[in-house]
């Protein structure tokens, strides 16, 4: 009979797969788009699958909330149809889009840039003032971005700025959701949170295809809904639980330094699935914004 693995191993291999997880999001996108659909399209099919397990999330915490007398108030719904509408929702759609303009590499960078978007709107919208580690952080991780970013224009010009401008408006978006969540979390619950506010992003995703698009739209080739079940199940659903159940395990600082396995992940993967070219300004750039994250994470935390 095989032993239990120890809560900090397993925890530490939670964290690990739920990152590996969430960089094949950006490969499976760009692999549908190679099927001719359009990121509305796309991420309306990916919600429409992952409904029914956050549907179910946000259920199963809600009795939870329940038996501790923690029922919602009005103004939780509201808070939680914006966070969802912001962070999942409006945040997923512009990384969607932007991923038709740029590489799956330079996508994950710029999403990494998400805990210096986090400081730096921390101080613009609270004052809360910057340590100098974290501005060395951020000139780091900045100035990796900025090399693979440079790369890319040099050949695709300026379709590379469109794409890489809607990629940061995402992770921005994502940064301002982070720092709303953190003050309602404590009051509503983590779970019930998510379960809730990804079921209204989902909600939206469906409803923005319904609006914009015409019902023919909804006919795609049978390997687009393959890839958005993998999408919605392996990229989208199992990660968010993996990466809760590692933070029960190991705590959130850990699990945030494990996660920064994500860019190199996507970056091997684009290469491996995607023919994406491996350079050295690639491997230069991710190395930066890593060490970056590293250093916010690592001594920048109070």
């Amino acid at each position: 009979m095989p032993l239990p693995l120890k809560p900090g191993l397993s925890g530490l291999m939670l964290a690990t797969a739920g990152a590996i997880a969430f960089s094949g999001k950006a490969i499976i996108v760009k692999l549908s788009y190679r099927h001719g659909v359009d990121a509305a399209t796309v991420i309306m099919y990916r919600m429409l699958f992952a409904l029914p397990c956050f549907l179910l999330l946000g259920w199963w915490s809600e009795r939870q909330a329940h038996a501790k007398a923690n029922p919602l108030t009005r103004a939780d719904v509201w808070r939680i149809v914006g966070l969802g509408f912001v962070g999942y929702y409006l945040s997923s759609y512009l990384d969607f889009l932007g991923l038709q303009f740029i590489t799956a590499s330079l996508e994950r960078l710029i999403l990494y840039l998400n805990p210096t978007l986090v400081v730096l709107l921390g101080w613009v919208l609270y004052k809360k003032p910057i340590q100098p580690i974290r501005m060395l952080a951020m000139a780091v991780s900045y100035s990796g971005v900025l090399v693979v970013f440079a790369h890319e224009l040099s050949f695709a010009g300026a379709e590379v700025m469109w794409g890489a401008s809607l990629v940061f408006a995402s992770a921005l978006t994502y940064a301002l959701y982070l720092i709303y969540s953190g003050q309602w979390v404590q009051r509503i619950g983590a779970m019930r949170l998510v379960g809730w506010a990804t079921s209204v992003a989902s909600v939206c995703c469906i409803v923005q295809f319904l609006v914009l698009r015409p019902w023919a739209a909804a006919d795609v080739p049978v390997e687009v809904l393959w890839l958005a079940i993998l999408n919605a199940l392996a990229c989208t659903v199992a990660p968010v639980l993996m990466v809760m159940m590692a933070v029960e395990r190991i705590g959130a600082a850990l699990t945030a330094q494990t996660g920064m396995i994500g860019p190199m992940a996507t970056v091997a993967l684009g290469v491996m699935v995607l023919d994406e070219p491996l350079t050295i300004w690639i491997g230069l750039g991710t190395l930066l914004v890593l060490g970056g994250v590293f250093i916010v994470s690592k001594y920048g935390a109070k």
